[in-house]
């Protein structure tokens, strides 16, 4: 049990750090490193390694990523991000108009891909218009965050809490859609009253906008948009209207997008995140070992001495925040999965204080979120700094706001 723990413990510290301390492993590498060392201590058995991999959410997670890299190679996120920032209103009113973009596309789509997508050409676009862009960015991170609490499709961890509780598309939005919904204007006020006398720059604003690496800002291809869009609106009336298996509604979904005559395969593929598909599957390989210590059932049961309900939404809404600021909001929700026992009656409800927990929690911090550290690494090699103390100084009072408005659902609500 020993050995198990201390692998356990090394592997969410580098959830933490973002990396392993002193060596050049990410958080994908920890994960899978983790579950190699689990099965050589014999903490778990290769076929019991592999037989945790929920291939449900590893199925659904890949499906939903191909159709959203159709988006990207159709250009239709470079099409939005170029039509919105070139709209001649004045910065506030642009500022809420990208919180919208955000907040809607995240909702439907994975936030982390709209994110991906969109950042260089929002760098480029503002810094052609004379704006910072560091108001705009941050922003529009937050409200992809918040945005993608709407819907059980709208992040990576929502898809992981709904196959893990088994919940519906409908139940999670009821209990979500609305919380997601004000974050939008709070996230807006915020920024907008924290930068209201730093929206330009000084320096001279470039003359073309262009991508990260160099290339001119693609065209729409209208006819992959809506096939792509019919594909996805499918997508979710099957999710809405059917019990067919949500992973197999997901890769029909990517199969009909993969066979293509004008985008390749391969195009399509390269978007798809296997890092993360790959941590995920390290995770479950590193909790199973952990759980079959029994460690998770004490450890809950001195929680509930402690007063501590997992069972009960605002002490999970709370619990599943404090874990996502200390350990990023993916590995957060599958450390924390492990050790509920939800019921019919109750599984909406928690998983609606799992989503929103970690999704309104997840702007405090850069590493809080795949968003927040996508927007700070591509707005880096665009030459666009945003330090960790700027970050957090917009981060805090947005956080608090949602999360305050959020614990006040979930009490008012009864959710």
């Amino acid at each position: 049990m020993d050995i198990t723990l201390l692998i356990f413990l090394i592997v969410y510290i580098a959830m933490g750090f973002g990396k392993l301390p002193g060596f050049k492993v990410d958080r994908t590498g920890a994960a899978v490193v983790g579950a190699l060392a689990m099965m050589a201590a014999g903490s778990i058995t290769p076929q019991a390694a592999w037989h945790s991999i929920d291939y449900r959410t590893i199925c659904l997670l890949f499906g939903l990523m191909v159709v959203s890299a159709a988006f990207v190679e159709s250009g239709f996120y470079a099409w939005t991000a170029q039509r919105v920032a070139t709209l001649r209103i004045s910065p506030p009113a642009l500022l809420g108009a990208l919180v919208v973009v955000a907040g809607v596309l995240s909702a439907l789509l994975s936030n982390a891909v709209v994110v991906v997508a969109m950042t260089p050409l929002l760098v480029s676009l503002t810094l052609a218009r004379g704006l910072n862009p560091v108001p705009f960015l941050l922003a529009f991170c937050f409200a992809a965050n918040t945005g993608a609490a709407g819907t059980l499709i709208g992040s990576p961890k929502n898809m992981i809490i709904a196959q893990a509780l088994d919940l519906s598309f409908v139940g999670l939005l009821r209990a979500t859609f609305v919380p997601a919904l004000i974050s939008l204007p709070l996230v807006w006020g915020i920024v907008a009253f924290m930068y209201r006398r730093r929206w330009t720059l000084a320096a001279t604003p470039l003359t073309q906008p262009v991508t990260s690496t160099g290339g001119t800002i693609p065209s729409l291809d209208r006819w992959e948009t809506v096939k792509a869009s019919l594909v996805t609106l499918a997508v979710i009336i099957a999710f809405v209207a059917s019990d067919w298996p949500r992973e197999l509604v997901a890769l029909s979904a990517a199969g009909l997008l993969l066979i293509n005559r004008q985008i390749s395969s391969s195009d399509m593929l390269r978007h798809v995140d296997g890092n993360l598909l790959l941590l995920i599957m390290g995770l479950f390989m590193v909790n199973a070992a952990f759980s079959a210590t029994g460690l998770p059932e004490v450890l809950l049961s001195d929680l509930r001495d402690a007063g501590i309900h997992l069972d009960s939404p605002i002490a999970l809404f709370l619990v599943i925040a404090l874990l996502c600021t200390l350990v990023g909001t993916n590995p957060s929700v599958m450390m924390l999965l492990p050790f509920l026992r939800p019921t019919a009656e109750t599984a909406n409800s928690m998983g609606a204080a799992l989503v929103m927990g970690s999704s309104f929690s997840s702007n405090l911090f850069i590493f809080g979120s795949l968003a927040g550290i996508i927007v700070a690494e591509q707005a880096a090699a665009c030459g666009v700094k945003i330090s960790f103390g700027e970050f957090a100084r917009a981060g805090l009072p947005v956080t608090l706001a949602c999360m305050i408005m959020a614990g006040a659902w979930i009490l008012l609500s009864g959710t």
